[in-house]
């Protein structure tokens, strides 16, 4: 935080060490300075910054890559021998195979967070590299070791990398948004999709199911796409949208953040996430406790979105992404949207994921002393 470039675990990882630290935690995060093809601006020769009580952060400066930080590896051994237990953050990171070597040298314990990193899909960049890496992991994990998933499905499919490991599965939390705005329907529907654009969300098939609705225009409706990506990738929906014909039923909006974010949730009637695969999707959690109902793909871990009457849960191809749209025309979005938002605050908190973490590091470590957290982000 604030590299809001890398999308939601930005959040998770923050909102996850402030929670922490009001259970009494003394947390420090080690990450570096890196913001996409930039840096965060005025954080890099500073030490380390107090973000919140409790919780430090050193974020050091980038030389290549995402995380490649010579300063970071050199306040690595001295962060992880001050620390009880190491929570590692992301896998396929220049870091990761140092923490795991510093921790199993020094005798820490490894709570280790993925993010969906190690789920797989059929378009997933480098695989035999990424098997590799994974096999020179397990060759060095330290012998106190778990895995933490944040969905059922994610731990089904990931846990294949690393069969030996303990794993857990707690969900990220939720911050309720500072008032619940109220939306007047209008006579076209207005579906939004928000998030890092990257070809794993899914976004060319959502542009598809539009263009599918305008082709009998049975339905009137408007798509906002929040969110940025790569240039080149950016470019390419932009020409995606141009060419169906759809520049006057779909907007794209660049990044939002805080007040730009809230109105987005205030100007859209239906979430849709049709992404190819999700560890949690954060923004559907968002949506909801904003009383925005959803159409969740299958890939992601929101089935009981059906269950709960929020949403619906269906394949993320065009085709099916188009009918589910359609069936909103006659759902009660009014009542759907408020019955997810009372899912979220009944079992989305943040403090009962910090409490459910809190108890597996105190499983690791074996005692219930007030505990000091080495948090090794890849920003």
């Amino acid at each position: 935080m604030p590299a809001w470039t890398y999308g939601g675990v930005v959040d998770c990882v923050h909102d996850l060490s402030v929670h922490l630290a009001k259970l009494g935690v003394s947390v420090r995060v080690l990450t570096t300075d890196a913001n996409g093809n930039g840096r965060l601006a005025g954080v890099g020769r500073r030490g380390e910054f107090e973000i919140a009580r409790g919780v430090r952060v050193r974020y050091c400066r980038r030389i290549a890559g995402n995380s490649m930080a010579p300063g970071l590896l050199m306040r690595l051994p001295a962060m992880i021998a001050w620390a009880d237990l190491v929570h590692l953050h992301a896998v396929y990171s220049f870091p990761t195979m140092p923490t795991l070597a510093f921790a199993r040298a020094l005798g820490k314990p490894v709570m280790w967070t993925p993010h969906g990193a190690l789920q797989r899909w059929n378009d997933m960049r480098r695989p035999r590299l990424k098997r590799a890496w994974e096999s020179a992991c397990r060759a060095i994990l330290p012998s106190r070791f778990i895995m933490h998933a944040t969905s059922v499905q994610e731990r089904r499919e990931s846990i294949g990398s690393f069969p030996a490991a303990t794993a857990i599965t707690v969900s990220h939390g939720i911050e309720p948004p500072p008032r619940r705005m109220e939306r007047t329907r209008t006579q076209e529907l207005r579906f939004g999709f928000i998030g890092r654009l990257d070809p794993k969300k899914g976004v060319e098939n959502l542009i598809d199911a539009c263009s599918l609705l305008t082709r009998n225009d049975d339905l009137a409706f408007h798509l906002q796409i929040a969110g940025a990506g790569k240039p080149e990738y950016e470019r390419s929906l932009r020409n995606r949208i141009a060419s169906a014909g759809l520049c006057d039923r779909v907007t794209m909006l660049g990044e939002v953040r805080d007040a730009a974010k809230e109105n987005f949730f205030s100007t859209i009637d239906v979430l849709v996430a049709p992404s190819h695969t999700e560890n949690f999707a954060v923004v559907i959690a968002e949506a909801l406790v904003r009383a925005v109902p959803v159409i969740a793909g299958k890939n992601t871990p929101w089935s009981r979105v059906e269950e709960i009457g929020c949403g619906v849960w269906v394949p993320n191809d065009s085709s099916s992404l188009a009918d589910a749209m359609r069936r909103f025309a006659r759902l009660e979005i009014g009542e759907m949207g408020r019955k997810g938002a009372l899912w979220m605050e009944r079992e989305f908190s943040w403090e009962m994921s910090a409490c459910k973490i809190l108890d597996a590091y105190k499983d690791l470590l074996g005692c219930g002393h007030t505990m000091r957290v080495t948090s090794r982000e890849t920003a």
